[in-house]
């Protein structure tokens, strides 16, 4: 017979924006006693967690677009003043609904007839999904409610409770993640083509998670929950159970960095752009999201890329900056006035990685057939992404012609953490610089150095608060390697430096305006920044009398630096470390407490 579903009466429809995604279960659902038969049936369930759970590629490239590295037209509305509570997203119903259909899953999986090394795996596969959907909404709300099984419509005392403490949360989180770890199957079977949950994608999520928790516990001496300080200093412990996690994956040597000397000018692009990523990069993809052409699993990241209609990325010159020369030098310790140094110049002898994020002189598509200089009609500093851009100019305006693969979670990434844990206790040694720093920058083509000294320049630019070499390193190099894959944003939050997010953008040196420009190294002008539009294919009107109504200009009036959207009037405040409580969910519920700050 089927179940009897719960509906609620209008009173209490939601518990903090979500209580009937709590309490119902699916009309279209079979009773758990019909449908939790086998094994198959358990994969079947959590599949459909991975679909719900995995990023899309727009999804997860924005992650990073309101990033301190970037810059774009569509700046968020999250760092205008005249942001509120009323326009907080990711509490809504919908995705409320996750967590129900999570605790539904694990409240009945066990009914299912299996092994119970099998019945562990899939109550492993449950706890990870119940880990990451809190994970995100901890870094979004801070202290939120938590609910570890289906709730029953009368129970309203959980139904109208306040939020559990940050750190109450965090406990039960790792608790989750380190049953996963534990009783997840290391099997070969679950690691094929990345795309499905087992013990090595808990270990590195479960890293990711402690190094969020541990750094953000070190740099931020308050709870922004509460606007007072943490019951116990806890950012040493997740710190070591960062670094425990990444040392299994390590040990297991079941992965790798993928490195060919001979292809290290293409061979990191090609991970983003390779349709069978999933397929060539076993050894360095953890977990990751497959597309499918055959079977028309597929997206138009191409278009976003190239179309000024739409997300306008660019990348900023204070990031640009920060990618090393070759020799293993920094590139502004090779130039005095190194802001002002031309774009064919500072191109050249550039760690690897940097051609294959963005347009740089030279750069080609369609097999080599036509050369690509930066738009500064879409990428407004002149730094034009094409880390995601496959070569096939053809796919640009086809909504459903790509299907490279998405990796979620990296080995890379896996080094990072461990580098930067390791860092950020005082424990970094050459030793452990050759194991994580070194092979990621020998397969970009740079000379590995272990720094005796901080680089002034990234001292300044993580506002002279960090002057630890190591640490200031790892960052660097972190920032370069993970670049638009949904980490920076994360990273500021966490270090503490949100007045990054505000800081003016800066792109290109412009020596003169309404000067004919090359920057694809063709021999052939295209580029113009000037209010004639002569050069029309790439064109950013810049007035020399002052500026366009967005407020282009260049730092020193007729030449200098690009200063794209200067008219975006971007504000940092520190209680912007957490989005509010919807003014909605505190309607409903009124037990809710607002974070300190957006009380107004």
């Amino acid at each position: 017979m089927m179940k009897k579903y719960i509906f609620m009466i209008l009173a209490v429809l939601t518990v903090c924006a979500c209580q009937d995604f709590l309490v119902k279960e699916n009309p279209n659902r079979i009773e758990s006693d019909f449908y939790f038969t086998d094994e198959s049936s358990l994969e079947i369930y959590t599949n459909g967690m991975i679909r719900s759970a995995a990023s899309s590629i727009k999804g997860f490239i924005d992650g990073d677009k309101n990033a301190d590295t970037h810059s774009w037209d569509g700046q968020a509305s999250y760092f205008m003043d005249n942001y509120s509570a009323d326009d907080a997203s990711n509490w809504d119903m919908d995705n409320w609904s996750q967590l129900r259909n999570i605790n539904y899953y694990l409240a009945n999986m066990r009914k299912a007839e299996a092994d119970e090394a099998v019945l562990n795996h899939y109550e492993g596969v449950g706890r990870f999904f119940r880990a990451f959907f809190y994970y995100v909404k901890v870094k979004t709300f801070g202290a939120v409610p938590w609910y570890d099984a289906p709730i029953e419509s009368t129970d309203t005392e959980a139904l109208f409770k306040d939020r559990d403490n940050r750190e109450y949360v965090c406990s039960k989180i790792l608790e989750d993640l380190n049953y996963a770890c534990t009783y997840c199957s290391d099997a070969s079977e679950y690691r094929v083509r990345a795309s499905y949950i087992h013990r090595y994608v808990a270990l590195a999520f479960k890293a990711r998670f402690c190094l969020y928790e541990g750094t953000f516990r070190k740099y931020h001496k308050n709870d922004p929950s509460t606007g007072k300080p943490w019951t116990k200093d806890e950012s040493e412990m997740y710190l070591r159970e960062c670094i425990s996690a990444c040392e299994e994956i390590i040990a297991s040597g079941i992965y790798s960095l993928t490195d060919n000397a001979a292809d290290r000018k293409t061979q990191y692009r090609d991970m983003f752009t390779n349709a069978d990523a999933c397929g060539v990069y076993t050894n360095e993809f953890i977990w990751a999201r497959d597309y499918d052409l055959a079977l028309n699993v597929t997206y138009a990241i191409n278009n976003y890329m190239v179309n000024p209609q739409h997300a306008n990325y660019a990348f900023t010159r204070q990031f640009i900056n920060t990618y090393l020369m070759l020799d293993g030098t920094p590139f502004t310790e090779k130039y005095e006035d190194f802001n002002s140094v031309d774009f064919n110049t500072e191109c050249k002898d550039r760690d690897y990685r940097l051609a294959q994020t963005i347009r740089t002189p030279g750069f080609t598509r369609d097999n080599g057939a036509t050369f690509w200089a930066p738009d500064v009609k879409f990428s407004k500093t002149g730094y034009q992404p094409i880390k995601w851009l496959t070569d096939d100019s053809t796919k640009d305006t086809n909504v459903s012609a790509i299907a490279s693969d998405v990796p979620l979670i990296r080995y890379a990434e896996v080094l990072l953490a461990y580098a930067e844990a390791k860092a950020e206790l005082n424990e970094m040694t050459e030793e452990i610089w050759n194991r994580t720093i070194k092979p990621l920058r020998e397969r970009a083509g740079v000379k590995s150095i272990y720094p005796s000294e901080a680089d002034p320049y990234m001292v300044e630019y993580f506002q002279n608060r960090i002057t630890d070499p190591y640490i200031l390193e790892v960052r660097r190099e972190r920032g370069i390697e993970l670049t638009m894959e949904n980490s920076r944003f994360d990273d500021i939050i966490r270090w503490h430096q949100g007045e990054l997010f505000a800081r003016p953008w800066m792109g290109i040196w412009i020596e003169a305006v309404d000067t004919p420009l090359d920057l694809n190294s063709d021999n052939v002008p295209e580029t113009i920044v000037s209010a004639d539009g002569s050069l029309t294919s790439t064109l950013n009107i810049l007035p020399i009398d002052g500026a366009s109504e967005a407020g282009h200009k260049l730092s020193e009036g007729t030449r200098g630096n690009i200063l794209p959207s200067t008219a975006l009037q971007r504000n940092w405040h520190d209680y912007k470390y957490l989005k509010p409580i919807p003014t909605t969910a505190i309607q409903e519920n009124p037990n809710l407490t607002q974070n300190p700050g957006w009380e107004k």
